[in-house]
């Protein structure tokens, strides 16, 4: 069992940055890929980013690419989401997620990932 607990969430106009964080329960948190997703009220779940067990891969969705960046620290069993130029757009719910296969691709499909976090409120506002 994995567990995940987000933070850094909030309120901020857009332009703005945050960073978020997640912390991963247990010892493998460094053999696994890590992703962020966000789901908008009314709307699906969609994906952010993902990054590989080592962090020498990631990938990002067109919609955040060259504002977002996707960073782990293994010894902190820390993944982290920098989100600059923020958008009222963005304005999610924004889950991180572990995919726990051993040193797996990674993958911006939902359905890759095993464990999911509680989630933490983004709101960006105009």
């Amino acid at each position: 069992q994995v567990q995940l607990v987000e933070s850094g969430g909030g309120l901020v106009q857009a332009g703005g940055s945050l960073r978020l964080s997640c912390v991963a329960s247990g010892r493998t948190f460094s053999t696994y890929p890590m992703g962020w997703f966000r789901q908008a009220p009314g709307k699906e779940r969609e994906f952010v980013a993902a990054i590989s067990w080592n962090g020498g891969s990631t990938t990002y969705a067109d919609s955040v690419k060259g504002r977002f960046t996707i960073s782990r620290d293994n010894a902190k069993n820390t993944v982290y989401l920098q989100m600059n130029s923020l958008k009222p757009e963005d304005t999610a719910v924004y889950y991180c997620a572990a995919d726990r296969t051993i040193r797996a691709r990674i993958s911006n499909y939902a359905a890759a990932y095993n464990y999911w976090g509680q989630g933490t409120q983004v709101t960006v506002s105009s």
